[in-house]
């Protein structure tokens, strides 16, 4: 159990803030102009950046970049799977959102709510993979050191 905490508990947090900006942006009518989930990055890569360092201060020297980057794609596939889950829900529960949201492109093409989740999922489990690998590459421990020296050509 303990290696899915440090996912699931900012994972959860990443959700939550993801939510509360929806929520927060449908307050304003704001919720189906696509151009505002640009937040949602910064939301994901602090929650992010967090899970992965809270994760490397825990490790220390042990700290591994294979590890790193399976606790950040696992955090974010959580917060994904929830905020999906979530969106699902708020397009039931509001049938005239998936309208709004659709005109918003004016498009001829028929698009389900089947599509836009999907769509909502690929975004989000993207932008997981991508700025994972990035806060790896920072918080990575270097091996140009007098012992990394040892295991280099």
């Amino acid at each position: 159990m303990k290696k899915l905490s440090y996912p699931v508990t900012y994972g959860l947090l990443i959700a939550i803030g993801l939510i509360a900006y929806f929520l927060l942006l449908s307050l304003f009518g704001l919720h189906i102009n696509p151009a505002y989930s640009i937040f949602n990055m910064v939301i994901l890569g602090a929650g992010l950046y967090f899970a992965i360092t809270r994760y490397k201060e825990n490790k220390g020297v042990k700290y591994r970049f294979q590890k790193g980057f399976m606790v950040g794609l696992t955090t974010g596939f959580i917060a994904t799977m929830l905020f999906t889950a979530f969106f699902a829900v708020y397009s039931e529960l509001d049938p005239d959102f998936l309208e709004e949201l659709i005109t918003m492109w004016e498009t001829d093409w028929f698009v389900s709510i089947g599509m836009v989740i999907f769509t909502v999922a690929l975004m989000g489990f993207a932008s997981t993979v991508v700025i994972t690998f990035a806060w790896n590459q920072l918080l990575k421990n270097t091996r140009n050191t007098t012992e990394g020296k040892k295991h280099t050509y």
